[in-house]
């Protein structure tokens, strides 16, 4: 019997059978702790927030459109709460993203080559990241490491989808802009 999807398990969660919550939580959980260490370097503040957002989502379900897809909707419910509790720790965002996997979408069976080329990449992003202006780094995190795609993006950062394109592109630029000194060494 084939698994059955967010959307499916969101029914039936608005249809009265709360204890599905438990299997999005299962599925969203890991993926929701990754997204929150990119805005808090603490673990434990991390999963304090991941749980504020299920509350929330829990909470908001009835409003969720099942004809639509989950996952953008429940990022977008964590989105404002990383951000909100940003806010409330200072009058100026900050985003101490400490990103410990950035790496493109694999298209074919990894090579060992590819396993170094990624973990170059890996430390190369660690180091520079937080270089970028958060606006290009946010959808670079969502793209590369939560694997969303432009329109899932764009709702989540509720901007245009060729928006999100511009800032990855522009995010992008900016990285190689920043892997230039290296060349030269």
């Amino acid at each position: 019997m084939p698994e059955q999807t967010d959307e499916e398990i969101a029914r039936l969660v608005q249809s009265g059978n709360f204890h599905s919550f438990g299997l999005l939580m299962e599925r969203y959980q890991p993926k929701l702790l990754r997204y929150a260490r990119k805005f808090v370097n603490d673990g434990e503040e991390a999963q304090d927030l991941v749980q504020e957002v299920f509350i929330k989502a829990y909470t908001n379900i009835k409003s969720f459109d099942a004809d639509r897809r989950f996952s953008p909707w429940i990022y977008r419910i964590a989105h404002n709460e990383f951000i909100n509790s940003l806010r409330k720790k200072s009058k100026q965002i900050v985003f101490p993203f400490d990103l410990d996997v950035l790496f493109p979408h694999p298209v074919s069976k990894e090579t060992a080559d590819g396993d170094l080329n990624r973990q170059e990449l890996k430390d190369f992003l660690n180091s520079h990241l937080d270089k970028l202006n958060p606006k290009y780094r946010e959808p670079l995190v969502l793209y590369y490491l939560e694997e969303l795609d432009y329109k899932e993006i764009a709702e989540i950062l509720e901007v245009p989808v060729s928006t999100v394109g511009v800032r990855l592109k522009r995010g992008r630029t900016m990285l190689k802009k920043l892997m230039k000194p290296i060349d030269k060494i």
